[in-house]
């Protein structure tokens, strides 16, 4: 039975691995907002995802986040990445607090897992 759930845990850890090799399509900056480059406040690091530890995954991810004149993140996505990494980008993502601004802008972020 111990056996069986190992190599469970393996094929399900090489599954993740190979659907990790995809790219995550990019998507096209929007019209609206402008990225200012606005200076960021409080600055979150990610979590490593303790599945990407384990199989030593390591990479960039590209964030773009909507910040609002505020400087609080409205939405965030993904531009790039590994799967398993981009979650955890995420969350630290929309996070992040920027300057105050006029406006509303777009502001990419990029975190390198080691």
């Amino acid at each position: 039975m111990r056996r069986i759930i190992h190599l469970l845990r393996v094929s399900l850890g090489l599954l993740l691995l190979c659907v990790a090799a995809l790219q995550i399509p990019t998507y096209g900056q929007e019209s609206s907002p402008q990225s200012t480059g606005r200076a960021v406040v409080t600055k979150i690091e990610p979590a490593y995802p303790a599945l990407a530890k384990q199989y030593h995954l390591s990479g960039k991810v590209k964030i773009e986040v909507a910040v609002l004149p505020n400087g609080r993140v409205k939405e965030a996505k993904v531009l790039g990445g590994s799967p398993l990494l981009a979650s955890a980008s995420l969350v630290a993502a929309k996070e992040f607090k920027y300057e105050a601004a006029p406006k509303e802008t777009l502001e990419t972020i990029e975190f390198n897992f080691h």
